[in-house]
């Protein structure tokens, strides 16, 4: 009996101590977070842009691709912005996208993502008040995805910039930000984890968050319960574009020191070598270097015209760049770390030698903007009663259309025409007319109308496949 009554008394206490976390993780949940949102929230901003459309081809991707990879529930990467997709799709030249920022200075200066306003013809900034006032970009720097902005408003709320490192795993924390374009939205979550590398953005540690954050939260922060900034809210990985309790915020840290050289200069000058590479193997090794344990990073491309040039080649190992030992992983982090136009001393292997080589670093380019990637305008095609566009590397690489080197997609159809009737869809890839390889829309633009005495032969890739398609312009294909 006295055993049972241990037992029930140890019991008794494990449930006190479990009622007693509920409830301080309950009211942290509720009443705790109400002080905080209405100190920090006025300095929460909408930031409104407008800004050319994608491309017709990125539009026809979006929507060949969609049910696909909704269907799969296969986990992607997504910058947090609406677009093409969403309940509504982008269908004029230009477009209007909502988004999130901060002002971290009462002179104006705002902070919010580069993906947000690249491109942009205008940004306007809605403050808490309900005024919106054009907002200059100041810089922005393609690698940490920061961009600053200054308005003139007089004198505004400012946010504090903390440290990340001040945050555990496992801490509270709040996102703030505009998702959906609905307003100003408060979520709260804890730091799931830190130092976290996405494929997309191989130069930053990013901080996870399970605090919901969608479309629209783009360039929003994420706070902690001191009121600190401690990240801004970038990216999310979702099998429907929704929050799934999978958020990245870029720290900081990193933040402040981006914001502290666009003010100064408009843009972070960063290093770069002009090299592609791949990860060290134990079986690379014992060939490359004599021995099991892998080290370096195995050059594979020189740019030939790069900073590089010259000096580093194809097959080589990079062992260490200065006194810093090179990793695949964390190569990029070093390279952008260095000073445009500096010498350092790099030792690589090469033919089973290590060699010292003097390498002058380059200038970090800026990646083409969405204008540039996502193809050009429709272009109906009359006779064949659909509609196509130019492709592009990233879009032929979406469409599993990568070794093709050139085509045309298609971007609309007539239901009852020519095209539709011959089986073709939207987001198909046609690379030839007979024999005629298609690199332009010209190509097609002009062609003669099919009849079934005289159909007309499109080699179509879709979904990675190719197959003939005899165009006819009826119903018995």
């Amino acid at each position: 009996m006295s055993s049972w009554n241990g037992t029930a008394s140890r019991n008794s206490a494990v449930a006190a101590v479990a009622v007693l976390l509920f409830n301080a993780v309950a009211g942290a949940a509720t009443g705790g977070y109400a002080a905080l949102v209405r100190q920090v929230a006025p300095s929460v901003v909408t930031v409104l842009v407008m800004q050319r459309a994608e491309g017709a081809g990125q539009r026809a991707v979006d929507r060949a691709t969609g049910d696909t990879q909704n269907s799969d529930m296969r986990l992607f990467l997504r910058r947090m912005l609406p677009g093409p997709g969403s309940s509504n799709p982008v269908l004029s030249t230009e477009s209007s996208v909502l988004a999130s920022g901060f002002i971290i200075g009462a002179d104006g200066l705002i902070i919010t993502n580069r993906h947000v306003v690249v491109g942009a013809r205008s940004v306007r900034v809605k403050l808490e008040d309900g005024r919106e006032i054009p907002a200059q970009v100041v810089g922005s720097d393609a690698t940490t995805d920061i961009a600053l902005l200054k308005v003139s408003a007089g004198r505004l709320p400012a946010l504090r910039l903390g440290s990340s490192d001040k945050v555990s795993v496992g801490d509270p924390v709040i996102a703030i930000g505009n998702p959906f374009g609905l307003g100003r939205s408060v979520t709260a979550g804890i730091l799931s984890a830190r130092a976290r590398v996405l494929d997309e953005d191989p130069y930053i540690d990013f901080l996870q968050t399970d605090a919901a954050i969608n479309l629209g939260n783009s360039g929003g922060p994420l706070i902690s319960t001191d009121g600190a900034v401690v990240g801004v809210t970038t990216a999310i990985i979702s099998p429907s574009g929704g929050s799934v309790g999978l958020g990245f915020a870029i720290p900081a840290e990193t933040v402040a020191a981006v914001v502290a050289e666009l003010e100064a200069h408009g843009r972070v000058n960063r290093g770069y070598l002009g090299i592609e590479v791949q990860a060290m193997t134990p079986a690379l090794a014992r060939a490359l270097l004599g021995r099991d344990s892998p080290a370096g990073a195995l050059i594979t491309a020189v740019e030939p015209k790069g900073p590089s040039a010259g000096e580093l080649l194809v097959g080589d190992v990079l062992l260490r760049i200065g006194s810093t030992p090179v990793t695949f992983a964390g190569l990029g982090k070093i390279t952008v770390r260095l000073a445009p136009g500096a010498t350092v001393d790099a030792a690589v292997m090469r033919e089973g030698m290590e060699l010292s080589i003097a390498l002058t670093i380059g200038q970090l380019p800026d990646p083409p903007d969405s204008p540039q990637q996502s193809g050009g305008p429709d272009t109906w095609v009359a006779n064949l009663e659909f509609g196509v566009a130019n492709t592009t590397t990233e879009i032929r690489k979406a469409l599993k259309a990568q070794d093709e080197g050139g085509g045309l997609i298609v971007t609309q159809l007539r239901p009852d025409g020519a095209g539709a009737l011959a089986g073709l869809k939207i987001g198909d890839l046609i690379t030839h007319a007979g024999t005629k390889r298609l690199e332009d829309v010209a190509d097609l633009a002009a062609v003669r109308k099919p009849t079934s005495e005289l159909p007309l032969l499109l080699r179509v890739v879709r979904n990675g496949s190719p197959s003939f398609v005899a165009v006819t312009g009826s119903q018995d294909q």
